[in-house]
């Protein structure tokens, strides 16, 4: 079967999707907004299975792949929710201490998409470590829905402690070179900015279409920042030209891509928003970006 991609759905189904996924509008509200645009026998409840992530037929790495080593661990997060688990993944051959990575996932906890980028992270060198926010409601549920209603339960304060604590046991980590870098995508990538503006020792930040930081917070980056956008967002890169002006003022190393015809998400290659030319070429950026930023 051919895979679907964005030009298969009109913009209006691909906004609707947006809103429905961040939690704008309920199922049922996509579902009726959508049903005009199902056509040729597909209803609307089809459509939205066509663009709900297909996790298994994505996966670039398993989770057994022999070239890494990789668990879930639990550590302290006495300023958050108290524990924080995620997924530490790392080479299974490397000598010496090597530079870390914190993950950040979308709005929907860690999921079978996270851990395969957290897997990539590791064969491309890097220590890599994706907390689960779900952590202290259970965990994310195995189901995307399950998972974004219980995300607006989270006590916000509460998890962008968990994701510090996150990144200072990584700087600790004995096998890893003292230095941390920090991407993450969507909601990820709005914690990626934040974390630039609260941690003046972190030495990477890689957003991928993440809200922006509060713009009297801009001028506390120390970190350079590599940031990523997807042309066909309106909702994220309104707040761009506020951050890039407040970036400019405050004189912090960043470049910026906007990827053209992409969609958000464009990363994500469990979804049909998926563009694997703009993928590509975003992680090219990203790992090269970590290698300046973390390995020397």
């Amino acid at each position: 079967m051919t895979r679907k991609t964005a030009a298969d759905f009109e913009p209006e189904v691909l906004q609707l999707f947006d809103k429905y996924v961040h939690g704008v509008i309920p199922r049922r509200e996509f579902l009726k907004n959508a049903a005009k645009y199902a056509v040729a026998g597909l209803t609307a409840e089809g459509l939205l299975n066509a663009l709900s992530p297909k996790f298994a037929e994505a996966q670039e790495v398993q989770g057994n792949d022999p070239r890494i080593k990789a668990r879930y661990v639990e550590y302290p997060s006495p300023g958050g929710y108290g524990t924080l688990r995620g997924y530490l993944v790392q080479p299974a051959r490397a000598s010496g201490k090597l530079p870390t990575v914190l993950v950040v996932h979308e709005n929907r906890g860690l999921n079978p998409h996270i851990e395969d980028i957290t897997r990539r992270l590791a064969l491309d060198g890097f220590i890599a470590f994706a907390p689960d926010a779900l952590f202290p409601l259970g965990g994310y549920p195995g189901d995307e829905d399950k998972a974004r209603e219980l995300f607006p339960k989270l006590d916000q304060s509460k998890t962008r402690e968990d994701f510090v604590a996150a990144a200072a046991i990584l700087k600790k980590l004995p096998e890893g070179n003292g230095k941390v870098g920090v991407t993450g995508f969507c909601y990820g990538g709005g914690i990626s900015n934040f974390l630039a503006t609260r941690l003046p020792d972190l030495a990477a930040a890689v957003p991928f279409y993440g809200n922006q930081p509060a713009t009297e917070d801009v001028a506390k980056i120390k970190a350079p920042l590599l940031i990523h956008y997807a042309e066909n967002d309106e909702r994220i890169n309104a707040g761009w030209p506020k951050y890039e002006a407040a970036l400019k003022a405050a004189g912090v190393k960043h470049e910026a891509y906007i990827y053209p015809g992409t969609q958000h998400g464009f990363n994500n290659n469990t979804t049909p928003r998926f563009d694997a030319g703009a993928a590509q070429l975003a992680w090219q950026r990203t790992v090269a970006f970590f290698n300046t930023h973390l390995k020397t």
